[in-house]
């Protein structure tokens, strides 16, 4: 099936300083923009199935049609006539052609003309509904957090193992082009060794009534400290040790924390609230330079990139790596997994999703929040 789109979207980034490329030659690294990140547009063809059609699908369902090779060809409710209301209110999902309703997610993955899933559920329905796309022979993409807790997530992998089916957190932050830039840097030791990484995810988001919803998995750290403290795994990795303080709501529920996470050369804190908004600023501090991402570090955003000791021999250098959209670099990436045969992704494998929902229960452990049904 050949691609209905036309806008490309790394086209639109400027060149990396050179200095900074420098500093990665220096380290022994180097850093093709185009290899590092391929573009969208690019990438095999692949017709998505939308099972929830909530607010995140909505983004879900305007990024992949616009700006990758994918298309929407259906969208699953537990009522026909809201995936219907959501067809209509994206006419250009499906790239021109017709799209599917339906109005059970038992029709949406028995779809022969759905080639993968996109889980936009609540938390707490991805480990049931996962499986069932599964059974049915879908490759799956599940939202962040993948389930509500790693042990659901295990369930989740070993029937994608034994079915050789691809699964994938779509954690889209991983793949925008600041994030494989900043991996490269703090990757190739050209930040010199990692110090320290600090990441803030706060949202004013207690109106939401899903959030204050215990038996929906609400809170702040399955929505917005996922961010945090994947951003902190993919530069130090699981951590050694942890403390988490925080505060829960009458409902149960976390409305806000602060992780501190301890490695053997390395500290971090991860922060996450939906009672306040902030800058969702990100920093990464090594011992011969620096990373800052000063506003919405999970998204497509500018880089300050400081190269040299601080403060008196420190260069800074920015690149802007915002571009349209965002979510379109996660599909393409299940989009090539699945044309090669792979079952997972080798920057989001099935073991950092792991990692990182187990620090998400020791936090939750520790701030004595449970869910109905775990």
């Amino acid at each position: 099936m050949a691609s209905n789109n036309s806008s490309r979207t790394t086209d639109q980034l400027p060149a990396v300083p050179v200095p900074i490329l420098e500093a990665l030659a220096d380290a022994g690294a180097s850093f093709d923009l185009a290899a590092a990140v391929p573009e969208p547009q690019d990438a095999p063809a692949l017709r998505w199935g939308i099972l929830g059609a909530g607010g995140i699908a909505s983004t879900f369902a305007t990024d992949v049609p616009a700006f990758s090779s994918g298309r929407i060809v259906a969208v699953g409710s537990r009522d026909r006539a809201r995936a219907q209301a959501f067809i209509d209110a994206h006419p250009d999902a499906g790239g021109g052609q017709a799209v599917h309703a339906h109005g059970s997610y038992e029709a949406l993955v028995s779809d022969p003309d759905v080639d993968a899933v996109y889980i936009a559920t609540p938390h707490n329905f991805h480990c049931e509904q996962a499986l069932l796309a599964l059974e049915a022979g879908k490759p799956v993409l599940v939202e962040k957090s993948f389930t509500r807790n790693a042990a659901e997530a295990r369930r989740v992998f070993d029937a994608a193992r034994a079915a050789n089916l691809f699964a994938m957190e779509a954690m889209w932050t991983r793949f925008l082009p600041g994030q494989v830039l900043l991996r490269a840097l703090a990757g190739s030791g050209a930040l010199g060794e990692l110090r320290y990484v600090r990441a803030e995810h706060l949202q004013s988001l207690e109106h939401v009534a899903r959030l204050n919803r215990l038996e929906l998995a609400g809170g702040a750290l399955l929505d917005l400290g996922v961010y945090s403290v994947s951003f902190v795994h993919s530069l130090l990795g699981a951590p050694t040790a942890l403390t988490a303080v925080g505060r829960l709501s009458e409902t149960g529920v976390d409305l806000d924390e602060s992780v501190s996470m301890a490695y053997p050369h390395a500290l971090a804190v991860a922060v996450s609230s939906m009672s306040a908004a902030s800058e969702t600023a990100g920093e990464v501090v090594g011992t011969r330079g620096g990373v800052v991402l000063p506003t919405q570090f999970y998204r497509p955003t500018r880089l300050e990139v400081i190269l040299g000791e601080r403060p008196g021999g420190a260069q800074r250098y920015e690149w802007d790596a915002t571009v349209p959209g965002g979510f379109q670099f996660e599909a393409a990436e299940v989009a090539r997994c699945i044309a090669a045969g792979r079952t997972e992704s080798q920057t989001m494998p099935w073991s950092e999703t792991l990692a990182v929902l187990e620090t998400m229960d020791e936090v939750r452990r520790r701030l004595g929040v449970t869910y109905p049904g775990e």
